[in-house]
Order: structure tokens, then C-alpha cells, then sequence
């Protein structure tokens, strides 16, 4: 059992106890040593004085092995940055730099306080070796590309329900699997229909790029005659599976429609998107239709980190300034994109601070002077703080302490990362 004692939380007043038994949030009250009869050699008891408990982030959209990539390719459209740069270092990647990666991603993202993630990528086997090593929580799936090519469908296909038996085999309570066909514009009809089938046979979510750009639009319509939702409406897709739609930049009246009808839920990923030049999702129609909206980083070679905490404050700042409209996207909401809602999207108890939820618990050392007067925490947490956290809980277990990890030396992974990279730039 775990004691966090005296801490602050953003929906009470005064300080506070949690108690977690195993990997769930048994109670959370005051006094709960006392009332609760817990003998303190019976307990581990993290000191929450001057800290804000708040819940672990979540991140709906992330391609996590791409820290490797971090910087190597600024400032150009994203069809450039694929075709010319992106694709062509994956091409060297193998399993070995994939997990080295990971590793080096999820330190990121504990450090800044996201504790569970939804990922697209390939050689799942890495990623699963660097999740399951650093302790973070993790939605996986195979990024499922055939280029309309038969032969490479076929494989895809095997590689997907390979990759799910493998997880759903695991039985680890960490790491749960999805179905990830990358776009509508790179995959064939045949592909789209089967990784629909596959989410249904196993449930499980499915994970797609959705609507990012103008030109995929654009190609999707002279190979369909229909706009990207309109043409996986017509196929199905959406019946019967939860679908996470990442990015959902342009968007018309019809397609969000049929979002509001098959309740997609969409992952809003504003700083990569504003990054490559993309566009801004028109997140305030969105909720006045009450689809649900999450958030994502996407890769750390478009954004270019996996701080969450940026993402929950351009949610909030962006939709302001575009409309000229400071009501709009108030910061409690945005904050309830990374926490909450991601939580629900993904269909696991995380996100709030709940009894008898999984026990994802970021501590957030108050002394600092961004985060003064603690009187407005909730404000503060959204426009001010830096993501920098000090104490990090997932599943009940204590992965980062004093602003250092419990399960991996860093530096060991920062070294490996550097030479990770010169092996993909040569």
C-alpha cells in the first residue's frame, strides 16, 4: 500500500490523503492513516505536502519511437517531410532502434506527467519491450499502410493479428492493443474493411489518421468521389468499433455529421499541426456538437517533444485567438481533453482522481513561482506550469520520484538514443 499524505487536489480545498492498494485508488480523504488503521510499517507514505495531486495525462496520438527523429526535419509541408525525410530514415529503422526510442519517449512523457499513451507504429515488439521496461501504460497498435498493394496488404494484415494476439497473450494490465490503418489516402478499401473486422473480433479501438490535410482530402476524393469520413461511412468503418480520429483539421458540415452519428472520437493535436501547416481543427463546433475531443502530441519530429501540458494549453489558447473569442476552449476544458476524456476514449479507468480507478497519480511540487498563489491552481496548471513533474505513479506503482526514474537510468538511455540516431542519419 501507498500513502500520499497532506496533498492538494484541484477539485477540493485544504490537503488530503490517497490511499492506493495495489493498483487502484482505494480511498481518498483526510486522516486516512488513522481512520483507516494503517500501521506505518505496513505503508509506503510519500510526503505530499506543498505538492498538487492531480491525474496521470493521457495522450491519444503518438508515434513514440519517432524521438529519434526529433529535429531532423523543420519547417516544410507535411507531404515534403514525409516523402523526402521521415520515410526514408524509417526505412533503417529495426527493432533495436525502436525500443531505444521508446525508452528515450517514455521518459519524456512520465517526466512530464502523461502516464498512459495511444501509439501507431511498427515493430511493436520493441515498443512493447520499452513499455513494459519504463512502467508507462500504453495503447498499441501496427501502423497498417499497403499503398493499394496486394501483396503488402496481405502482410499487414498477419502483422496486425500477430501484434494483437501477442499483447492480448501478455496479459499485462499496461499495455492493451488497438488497430491502427494509418490514413484513408495510403490504405486500400480492402485494408480499411479488414482492420474494421479485425477491431471487431477482438474489441479493441481503432487508431486513424483522419483529415489532416488539404491535399489528402483531396486525394481521397478523386479516388472515391467522397470526402474521408463520407467514404469510411460508406464502408462501415465506423459500426460496431471505437474509432480515434487524429488531427480532424478540415472538416464539413457532412463529416462531422456522421463523427456526432458514430461518435468518433477525435484526438485535437494543435501544435504539430500548426508546426507543419496543416491547419487548426474547428474544436469550439466540435463541442457545441458534443463529439468527444482528446489530445496528442503526434511524433516528436513534428512537434517536436511529447509535453502534453503544451498541447492542454494551445488547446485553450489557439480557438481563443482565431475567433477572437477568449470564451471559448476554457482552460478547465482543455485540461478534461488530456485527462479525462483520453481516459474514456481508450476504455480504461484513468484520468481522474477516483476511487477504485487504476492508480495513475502525477505529483506536482508547488514551489515554484509560476504556481503562485495556490489559490488558483486550476488556472495555473493550464496557463502557466511548465510540465515539469516531480513524482510519477502508474498502476500503483512509483516510476518517477524526486524528478528522477525508479525503473531506468537515464543516462544509459540518452547515450543509447545518441547512438541510435548516427546510425540513422549515416
Amino acid at each position: 500500500m501507498i500513502v500520499i499524505r497532506d496533498v492538494k487536489l484541484l477539485e477540493h480545498r485544504g490537503n488530503w490523503d490517497i490511499l492506493v492498494e495495489g493498483n487502484r485508488i482505494k480511498r481518498i480523504g483526510k486522516n486516512l492513516m488513522e481512520k483507516e488503521g494503517i500501521d506505518k510499517g505496513d505503508v509506503e507514505i510519500i510526503d505530499g505536502r506543498d505538492m498538487l495531486a492531480i491525474p496521470g495525462l493521457v495522450n491519444t496520438h503518438s508515434h513514440i519511437p519517432m524521438t529519434l527523429f526529433r529535429g531532423v526535419a523543420d519547417d516544410i509541408p507535411l507531404m515534403e517531410w514525409l516523402n523526402n525525410y521521415i520515410w526514408k530514415m524509417e526505412s533503417k529503422l529495426n527493432e533495436e532502434l525502436v525500443y531505444t526510442g521508446t525508452l528515450l519517449g517514455a521518459i519524456e512523457m512520465i517526466k512530464s506527467g502523461t502516464t498512459t499513451f495511444n501509439d501507431m507504429y511498427f515493430y511493436l515488439e520493441g515498443i512493447v519491450k520499452g513499455v513494459v521496461e519504463s512502467g508507462i501504460r500504453a495503447v498499441l497498435s501496427y501502423g497498417m499502410i499497403d499503398l493499394f498493394q496486394e501483396e503488402r496488404r496481405e502482410r499487414e494484415i498477419k502483422n496486425t493479428e500477430k501484434i494483437v494476439k501477442r499483447i492480448l497473450e501478455m496479459n499485462n494490465p499496461r499495455v492493451k492493443p488497438a488497430i491502427g490503418p494509418h490514413a484513408p489516402y495510403t490504405c486500400s478499401r480492402e485494408l480499411l474493411t479488414a482492420a474494421h473486422e479485425i477491431a471487431r473480433r477482438y474489441n479493441v479501438p481503432v487508431h486513424i489518421h483522419m483529415n489532416e490535410t488539404l491535399d489528402e482530402i483531396r486525394i481521397v476524393r478523386e479516388k472515391t468521389g467522397m470526402r474521408p469520413f463520407e467514404y469510411l461511412d460508406s464502408i462501415g468503418f465506423f459500426k460496431g468499433v471505437k474509432v480515434i480520429a487524429a488531427h480532424c483539421v478540415h472538416l464539413s458540415d457532412r463529416e462531422m455529421e456522421i463523427m456526432e452519428k458514430r461518435d468518433v472520437v477525435v484526438s485535437h493535436n494543435p501544435i504539430s499541426n500548426l508546426k507543419l501547416g496543416s491547419g487548426i481543427a474547428p474544436i469550439p463546433e466540435l463541442l457545441r456538437r458534443d463529439i468527444p475531443i482528446t489530445l496528442g502530441t503526434d511524433g516528436p519530429a513534428s512537434n517536436n517533444n511529447l509535453n502534453l501540458f503544451e498541447e492542454v494549453k494551445m488547446a485553450s489558447l489557439i480557438h481563443k485567438g482565431v475567433s477572437l473569442d477568449p470564451t471559448l476552449v476554457p482552460g478547465e476544458i482543455s485540461f478534461k481533453f488530456a485527462t479525462l476524456n483520453g481516459g474514456k476514449a481508450l476504455n480504461l479507468e484513468v484520468g481522474v482522481l477516483k476511487e477504485g480507478y487504476l492508480a495513475d497519480i502525477v505529483l506536482i511540487d508547488l514551489r515554484k513561482p509560476y504556481l503562485i498563489p495556490v489559490e488558483n491552481l486550476k488556472s495555473h496548471i493550464v496557463y502557466a506550469f511548465k510540465g515539469v513533474v516531480d513524482t510519477v505513479l502508474i498502476d500503483g506503482n512509483v516510476v518517477l520520484k524526486d524528478g528522477k526514474m525508479v525503473n531506468l537510468e537515464e543516462y544509459k538511455v540518452y547515450e543509447m538514443a545518441e547512438r541510435a540516431y548516427n546510425k540513422l542519419i549515416k
